[in-house]
């Protein structure tokens, strides 16, 4: 094991994490990790869909779809539909253009992070479930269909495309992204956009199945902990 050093320019953050060294011809990358998707899945699903089943009913009697459907970049920048438990109001999208409309601090931590540390679209439940990434549960489905990868970069939104490319991600469009990742397990919701794209570029360096089963391990530490985003 090696570990990673890495310095967040916008937001002066030092981060280390322990991660593998890559492994020589990306043998697991190729062959086994589309494999190993496959057997977590059926390993998980019995124990998903009931915890899925009880917060879709939750959501559905607060009112709107307990579902949550966006179009997000895959593997090659292919785009899929994405699916997540509904943790924001209805009218989410309307209701960011508002608040970035009227209030420039808000337009200005948008455009630097692509994310609002208090969002006030986020509901009381969506509030627990993403501070336990609980809402990220659906997204089994997207694996089993060969969207995204258990582990791998967060699927970006299709109109955050340029804003990734630019702050110079590019490693992200050779991979499928995932349910959890370095991003998730060592920046903790804390790093800029740009830092988020580095955290993508050394993972994209670094993947083996040693790395992959330590960052679902850390990811479980996450959800207890409530430290997630």
């Amino acid at each position: 094991m090696k570990d990673v050093s890495f310095d967040a320019e916008m937001n002066n953050l030092s981060v280390c994490y322990e991660f593998p060294a890559p492994r020589s011809g990306g043998f697991y990358q190729k062959r086994l990790k589309r494999l190993f998707d496959l057997i977590m899945v059926v390993f998980l699903l019995p124990i998903v869909a009931p915890l899925v089943f009880l917060f879709w009913l939750l959501i559905q009697f607060g009112g709107g779809k307990g579902i949550y459907r966006q179009d997000r970049v895959g593997r090659g920048g292919k785009p899929f539909s994405c699916l997540k438990l509904r943790t924001m109001v209805c009218n989410a999208e309307q209701t960011l253009e508002d608040l970035c409309k009227n209030d420039a601090q808000i337009a200005a931590e948008w455009a630097k992070n692509q994310k609002l540390a208090n969002d006030p679209r986020i509901t009381k439940l969506g509030r627990f479930l993403r501070a336990t990434s609980l809402d990220e549960l659906p997204q089994i489905w997207n694996v089993l269909k060969g969207d995204m990868s258990f582990v791998g970069p967060r699927p970006i939104m299709t109109g955050q495309n340029q804003a990734y490319k630019a702050a110079g991600g590019r490693a992200y469009y050779t991979m499928r992204p995932g349910i959890t990742g370095l991003w998730q397990v060592a920046g903790r919701g804390t790093t800029s956009f740009a830092d988020r794209a580095a955290f993508d570029e050394i993972y994209s360096e670094r993947i083996s199945f040693v790395g992959d089963l330590k960052l679902i391990l850390n990811t479980v530490n996450v959800i207890f902990e409530q430290t997630g985003h």
